[in-house]
């Protein structure tokens, strides 16, 4: 028999870490471990009632076929209104393609524009997915460090420098997933005088405390955004998300959604309309206790010895400079994993900017924040002893 042959990009593809470390606390779970979850960025609300009821109404209605492959009129006209509600932009429903997520939308992007060896720039640290599903594109990463002391914020200057005759984006992330930074207006502006193709991953929009956020749109329409229901809306198990782009790119996205994934959910999309419409009071009032988790949260790590040098000001997450505990993020995050019984996230997954850092989600009851912290607390203090 022929050997199987696995392709060289499979092959190399890293992990995502924060799964793996999901999956080791799960199979500790198992064995009858009571681990608390602070690894993934998956809210632990339930989702707004307005969106069940919408499910329910439109499964009863019998909305589980196919449907349009840029997705339903009245959803794509309802993210076009609050785009225009939000933030004072127009776009056309014409120019939204609806998508089983987030990811799949940047994995259509990066497969239409990007050729063999085209580099698309973003920030180091990162989300631990972006430079895979550049590179599985077929495209390069090229990155722009940004540091701590300075909040994590982009330079558009450090920008400008990593500009090359194969450079064909900026990916940029408001707020920020791992390190909770809000890009300033002033910021997003220059960033759209540079004159690249800006992609805007735009998921936590909703979840910031301090710094509005603002979206790319503002600014260019020289942009694609990339936005979706998980984070705000509590909706991540129901993978629905959305891309806006820019008139030319619509026509070959829809081809290839069409080849590869079809449609989105119809019975989703219809309860995704709900929540743009209905669901906004209960969007803040988790907003205002993610805050309230996240003041104690900071505190409370600072306190036992990690060091956070600025807040975050958006999304779920405290990026803690653990290098006082351990240089080795990796094998520091599975120790207290095994050790405290508590899951969380090695800066590793997020770039080598993130190395010596520990990634905590605040996206748990406070009850069970204080526990981890009381846990962790312990664990670092007999690790001293030993």
């Amino acid at each position: 028999m022929k050997p199987l042959g696995i392709a060289g990009r499979a092959e190399v593809l890293p992990p995502f870490i924060a799964m793996e470390v999901l999956e080791r606390a799960q199979e500790l779970e198992w064995k009858g471990e009571h681990i608390i979850h602070l690894e993934l960025g998956e809210p632990d609300f339930p989702t707004p009632a307005c969106v069940h009821e919408a499910a329910v109404k439109a499964l009863q209605e019998g909305h589980t076929k196919y449907t349009h492959s840029l997705g339903i009129r009245e959803l794509r006209e309802a993210i076009a209104g609050h785009y225009a509600t939000r933030y004072g932009v127009h776009v056309s429903p014409e120019q939204i393609l609806v998508t089983t997520g987030t990811s799949p939308a940047l994995w259509l992007l990066f497969s239409a524009i990007l050729e063999s060896g085209d580099e698309v720039i973003l920030t180091n640290p990162h989300y631990a997915c972006y430079p895979n599903i550049i590179r599985f594109s077929g495209g390069q990463p090229t990155y722009v460090t940004v540091r701590e002391r300075d909040g994590f914020q982009l330079d558009p200057g450090a920008v400008r420098e990593k500009i090359a005759g194969r450079t064909k984006a900026l990916l940029i992330n408001s707020p920020a997933n791992p390190t909770g930074a809000v890009l300033p207006e002033h910021g997003l502006k220059a960033l759209a005088d540079l004159g690249l193709l800006i992609v805007s991953d735009e998921i936590y929009h909703g979840l910031t405390y301090g710094e509005e956020e603002h979206s790319i749109l503002e600014y260019t329409d020289h942009a694609v955004v990339l936005n979706g229901f998980s984070k705000a809306y509590a909706m991540t198990g129901w993978r629905l998300g959305y891309a806006v782009v820019p008139r030319p790119l619509i026509r070959p996205l829809q081809k290839m959604h069409q080849n590869f994934f079809i449609s989105a959910s119809d019975f989703v999309q219809r309860a995704a309309i709900a929540a743009l419409h209905a669901a906004g009071a209960e969007v803040e009032k988790m907003r205002q206790i993610y805050d309230e988790r996240r003041q104690f949260l900071v505190q409370a790590l600072r306190r036992i010895g990690f060091t956070i040098s600025r807040e975050p000001q958006g999304a779920f997450y405290v990026l803690a400079d653990a290098t006082a505990f351990a240089a080795d993020s990796y094998r520091f995050a599975f120790e207290i994993l095994e050790e405290a019984k508590v899951a969380v996230t090695p800066g590793i997954d997020f770039g080598s900017g993130a190395e010596g850092h520990i990634r905590f989600s605040y996206a748990n009851s406070l009850d069970n924040i204080r526990e981890a912290v009381r846990r962790i607390e312990a664990y670092l203090g007999a690790r001293r002893s030993a």
